[in-house]
């Protein structure tokens, strides 16, 4: 599905919604149809058209996501969303009750003269129980984003993956690879928050690591407080990085073109001092009992307005060798642009999305607002014997937050088919 039309759906079923939503409303209050209470119909509408101008416009918002008025937008879309979804949920459930009773009434035996029905004590009306429901869940949201805030935005967690490669050389069957991305030191307050999943990813003892980009917001300078704890990320076969649209001083006001080149080489300087192999547009081959591996690198390559600095085929050069070549490529809509061109590429690993820090994972079932965005947005793809993990970042940026996507840990094992 091309990107115009799964916007298109997006939008349409955002209409469907408020307008099903809003006739479940007038069903359950009829005063919204008085002239009186006609002005929250108006509200509600006006509310609606917002959001939908909000989502016309969500990868412009995005792209400056570092403003306050751009988070707050974000913000704005997400309690306005989880409001409407909690009180849909409850309308649903209000008119299915009500249809219940009806039904109930209609076939019930009649009471005759002599029964009397046995007090139950004061009852409080649908309607009362439907607008002090609505009050209670509508401050849900925010207690979810409260304890996001000091719980789940580093709540790491640990997905493995196994992926089968029939090209693989034996000396390299099983090989366990780490993967860590969008660090985004600058939104961190303080060091101890972002310790634990620097232990849990040691805890794994990976033969390799891979950082897929994003070391920071806007300058280079937001990691120096963080070189003790990133430091310690260290694997037999080396750590290899790439720089992600974030890491070029991109989305900093700089006085002069120099100044923002000055810090282009303090982040160059960083993924030295940390340990880490950066890969600009080249590979490196690993080699064990005569067989050999290619780890290639790209600079940041990004659908529509994000920087397109990598060169894949600078990467790829030197590798005609190597009987597995693994890609690090930090924006996932890469893979299909490019990479998929490239058929002996065959793991590609990626991060950006961060899944919108927000959506839903329930066993096999996985929604968020971030596959509207991007086809591959989380997790493992496949193309014929192509693939590519997505990983879901280490940090966090826009919101101090996150909402059931929780920060990953990546494990990816090797394994012969």
């Amino acid at each position: 599905m091309s990107d115009s039309l799964t916007r298109l759906v997006m939008l349409l079923g955002i209409v469907i919604f408020d307008i099903v939503l809003y006739l479940l409303l007038i069903r359950s209050f009829p005063a919204l149809r008085t002239t009186k209470w006609r002005y929250l119909s108006w509200i509600y509408l006006i509310l609606c058209l917002a959001v939908f101008l909000c989502f016309c416009f969500l990868d412009w918002i995005f792209m400056d996501i570092k403003l306050q008025s751009n988070r707050s937008i974000v913000a704005f879309i997400i309690f306005n969303l989880a409001v409407k979804l909690l009180m849909f949920i409850f309308l649903i459930l209000d008119n299915g009750l009500k249809f219940v009773q009806n039904i109930y009434q209609k076939w019930k035996p009649t009471i005759t003269s002599n029964q009397i029905e046995p007090s139950a004590g004061p009852r409080i009306s649908r309607k009362q129980f439907i607008v002090k429901a609505t009050l209670l869940t509508a401050s849900v949201p925010l207690l979810i984003k409260g304890f996001n805030i000091i719980n789940r935005a580093y709540d790491y967690q640990v997905r493995r993956v196994r992926i089968p490669l029939p090209n693989l050389p034996k000396a390299f069957h099983g090989l366990k690879i780490g993967q860590i991305s969008d660090i985004h030191a600058g939104s961190y307050d303080q060091q101890s928050e972002v310790v634990g999943g620097v232990d849990l990813l040691l805890q794994e003892r990976p033969d390799v690591v891979f950082f897929t980009g994003d070391l920071v917001n806007r300058t280079a300078k937001e990691v120096h407080d963080y070189f003790g704890i990133f430091q310690k990320v260290k694997a037999p076969l080396g750590v290899y990085s790439v720089l992600g649209n974030h890491d070029y001083g991109d989305y900093a006001k700089w006085p002069s073109l120099e100044a923002k080149q000055q810090d282009f080489q303090l982040m160059l300087a960083a993924h030295q001092e940390l340990g880490w192999n950066l890969l600009r547009n080249e590979n490196q081959i690993i080699t064990r009992n005569g067989e050999s591996l290619a780890i290639m690198g790209v600079e940041n390559w990004g659908i529509k307005r994000f920087s397109k600095y990598g060169k894949i085929n600078d990467a790829y050069t030197g590798t005609e060798e190597a009987a597995i070549r693994l890609l690090l490529s930090h924006d996932p809509s890469h893979w299909e642009a490019q990479v998929l061109d490239y058929p002996d590429i065959d793991v590609t690993f990626s991060g950006h999305t961060h899944g919108f820090q927000f959506g839903l994972e329930a066993g096999n079932f996985r929604w968020s607002p971030s596959q509207y965005l991007y086809k591959q947005w989380a997790g493992l793809y496949q193309n014929g014997s192509q693939y590519i993990y997505v990983n879901r970042g280490y940090g966090y940026i826009g919101l101090p937050g996150r909402v059931g996507i929780t920060p990953e840990i990546t494990v990816v094992e090797l394994v012969r088919s």
